[in-house]
């Protein structure tokens, strides 16, 4: 199956331990290096908020302090990627655009994961990410 011009580099989404399902690099990405995109629905932002509170598991992320981007139904396998304290990765927005760089050298077969930073979960969610650094709570 060929992936995107977007999806630099293949990517793989299987069971996580950190929590459910994951992106996993199916082939080494160097660091500093752009892996690939998720693509969605665009909504806004009171939109995006309004259904996060409709279920437990949102993938929903907000562009600015009006849209949001809901990558529910989307195909792009970065859309599985699980939040870490430890991150090897990041999430950039970019003219829209919801992109993930390498922080560092991705082994394959690695889960890849980044920061989530703010969450609407406000520190009511325990952290499963198993970091040594772990804040415990998102």
């Amino acid at each position: 199956m060929t992936r995107p011009a977007y999806q630099k580099y293949a990517v793989d989404v299987r069971p996580s331990a950190i929590d459910g399902q994951g992106a996993f690099a199916a082939e080494p990405v160097p660091a500093r290096r752009k892996i690939g995109e998720i693509r969605g629905e665009a909504i806004s932002v009171d939109e995006a908020r309004i259904r996060a509170t409709r279920s437990e598991r949102i993938m929903i992320v907000e562009l600015s302090p009006r849209r949001a981007i809901d990558f529910t139904r989307s195909a792009d396998p970065m859309r599985y990627t699980n939040h870490s304290c430890d991150p090897n990765a990041r999430l950039d927005i970019r003219n829209g655009r919801v992109e993930f760089y390498a922080l560092r050298d991705i082994a394959l077969d690695e889960e890849i994961t980044v920061d989530y930073g703010e969450t609407h979960h406000e520190g009511r969610l325990r952290c499963r990410c198993g970091a040594t650094n772990c804040a415990g709570r998102l």
